[in-house]
């Protein structure tokens, strides 16, 4: 097939990006012709998910508008098929879905909610469970879904309304978990167009024996961006309270930046609780300090569509601790890959119940390291590929001839 793959960034940002950095040879390795349509061009200290290459071409959207023949030059390509991958521009999305059969892969919660966040923070934290309408409009401030200008609601809500009524005109729509499965169905996409395919682990470490079971496990990690909504803030505060009830001390390592950071250390250095703060980290150093840790703790109090650093650590052998919420619980099964924690809402001692459950006791926790193991194996590329690739086949054009 000729795929033609579109996303809004052509830099490695997130998970998002990985995964795509990771398909693409594995398409041009299966005997398929892939290109890139992107919104913005990445800079240049910044990882790419291509580069330029003869097997590969890529086209930058901001550079080529359609008066600068940018539509020549796909039709001139000739895609059986267009692989979405979150588009900000409404227009170009529409322009794609009038021209070529579509296939959209919803890693997010674009078209479902006024602010793609899918949760409350006042009066207190807590996923949204509502199906995107009128109503999420009226709810944005007393909610505080969002943030507090109205006309910026306004125009989200808006712009969202646009992308939902887009979902009927793709061929095919696929979700990474049971919750956006739901989530999806819920805003009515049929189950004949919907399709729930796992991500792959895109860049798994070497196979390696399973670690020697520590005699008192202690080092919790966390690895993501540092936003609000992830949670953090509940996990410094939780620490203090799960060691108290060990009885022992316990280690916390947060791998990743962004605006809460300094907001964090300074949570962490008032109720004086030891966090080694590692600032942004590269895949090598990521697997490293997996390597190290115990525990994942994955506190986000949004609704995570998939949450691909679960699996990740499991491939190690590192089981996670986290809230019920989200697209997190198709990998995290209480007492078999790590502990839950209760989401609806989410609290600091429901996390700090589950850190202490985790850790308690090493014959339990050797048992949740071999269970995040075994679970890991479910989201491998080959078995990814063995979803993707008949529903490409079945939403694109027949080959000429």
């Amino acid at each position: 097939m000729r795929i033609l793959i579109t996303a809004w960034n052509r830099a490695v940002i997130g998970g998002t990006e990985k995964y795509l950095q990771a398909l693409v040879p594995r398409l041009l390795k299966r005997g398929h012709a892939v290109a890139m349509l992107f919104e913005f061009d990445a800079a240049e200290d910044q990882p790419m998910i291509v580069e330029s290459a003869a097997d590969r071409p890529f086209w930058i959207w901001e550079d080529l508008r359609p008066s600068r023949g940018i539509w020549k030059k796909i039709e001139a390509w000739k895609p059986d098929i267009v692989y979405s991958h979150r588009l900000l521009s409404l227009d170009l999305a529409k322009m794609l879905l009038e021209r070529y059969p579509s296939v959209l892969f919803a890693h997010d919660y674009l078209g479902t909610c006024i602010s793609g966040r899918k949760c409350h923070t006042f009066p207190q934290a807590k996923p949204c469970n509502r199906t995107f309408g009128t109503p999420c409009l009226l709810l944005y401030y007393p909610c505080r879904c969002g943030g507090l200008n109205p006309l910026l609601a306004w125009r989200r809500y808006k712009s969202e309304m646009e992308r939902k009524s887009q979902l009927a005109n793709y061929q095919a729509i696929l979700v990474a978990s049971t919750h956006m499965y739901c989530e999806f169905e819920q805003h009515g996409v049929s189950a004949s167009k919907l399709h729930l395919v796992p991500l792959p682990i895109p860049d798994p470490a070497p196979e390696s024996p399973m670690r020697s079971p520590s005699s008192l496990p202690s080092k919790i990690l966390f690895m993501g961006r540092l936003m609000d909504f992830k949670g953090v803030d509940y996990l410094i505060q939780s620490v203090p309270k799960a060691s108290r009830q060990l009885g022992r001390r316990l280690e916390l390592t947060v791998a990743g930046d962004g605006p809460r950071r300094q907001h964090l250390e300074q949570m962490a250095t008032k109720l004086n609780v030891e966090v080694h703060f590692t600032g942004w980290i590269e895949s090598r150093r990521k697997w490293d300090l997996l390597r190290e840790a115990d525990l994942l703790a994955v506190p986000s109090f949004w609704p995570e569509p998939f949450g691909l650093v679960g699996p990740e650590a499991g491939w190690l052998g590192v089981p996670a601790v986290g809230y019920a919420v989200g697209g997190i619980t198709d990998w995290l099964i209480a007492g078999q890959s790590g502990e839950l924690a209760p989401g609806a809402p989410p609290t600091v001692q429901g996390l700090a119940d589950a850190i202490e459950r985790a850790l308690r006791e090493p014959s339990h926790h050797a048992r949740l390291s071999r269970g995040a193991r075994e679970v890991s194996r479910q989201f491998t590329m080959e078995k990814h590929l063995a979803s993707l690739e008949p529903i490409l086949r079945s939403a694109g054009r027949p080959p000429a001839g």
